[in-house]
């Protein structure tokens, strides 16, 4: 087994799951859903009890592995989460009710986000998840941007697609499209961007204050 690959198990192994993660994870792998790993969903939780947040905006429900991560980092925010199938957002609602989840703290939406995020309030959340189709990617990361609080995190799951981005032979249209999103955000003094290689790449974006308006004489 490759160091990498070692690195990911080991990781992954310290990342302990409750039984309602477990079958959420289970029910995600029927379904046909790629759920996070569990070393990410660690990074979640620990970003979102870091950030001490109160409300949270997901894009891409699945079968709720992801919201249960974050709301496990966050036991007193409100979860906002939009997918467009709604079967996979009743295996989600099944299992918040498991974990004991009360329904205020966990409102689904189902439709497409494109559609959806226009309407949602700007500055208005601790952190946005996105763990959606790759096409739409650099749509709702504008989207969540705008709607993520100043010192909020944009985090998005999957972001390094397979390995593919950092594969100088990979040149598709979604390749390309995420590294102009990386080379951007690592020269923007708009955010604070970093992008940790765990579960196919978390990327983190932390939204900055604008800086002071000069004074004047």
């Amino acid at each position: 087994m490759q160091t990498s690959s070692l690195i990911a198990k080991y990781l992954d192994d310290l990342a302990s799951e409750d039984e309602v993660l477990t079958a959420a994870r289970d029910a995600s792998v029927e379904l046909g859903i790629t759920p996070i790993a569990p070393a990410v969903g660690a990074q979640l939780a620990a970003v979102a009890a870091g950030t001490q947040a109160a409300a949270i905006l997901e894009v891409g429900t699945g079968a709720g592995v992801s919201g249960l991560w974050l709301l496990r980092g966050a036991p007193t925010a409100t979860l906002t989460s939009i997918d467009t199938e709604l079967d996979h957002q009743q295996h989600a609602r099944a299992a918040f009710a498991k974990a004991g989840i009360p329904v205020t703290r966990a409102r689904l939406i189902t439709g497409k986000a494109r559609d959806v995020l226009p309407r949602m309030n700007e500055s208005s959340y601790d952190i946005v998840l996105i763990d959606a189709d790759q096409a739409g990617m650099l749509e709702y990361v504008e989207h969540a941007l705008a709607l993520v609080r100043v010192g909020g995190s944009v985090l998005v799951a999957h972001a390094l697609l397979g390995g593919k981005v950092a594969d100088p032979a990979q040149r598709d249209d979604a390749v390309a499209d995420v590294r102009a999103l990386l080379k951007e955000l690592s020269t923007s003094d708009a955010v604070q961007a970093a992008i940790s290689p765990v579960g196919d790449g978390l990327l983190q974006i932390v939204r900055k204050p604008e800086p002071p308006a000069p004074q004047q004489r």
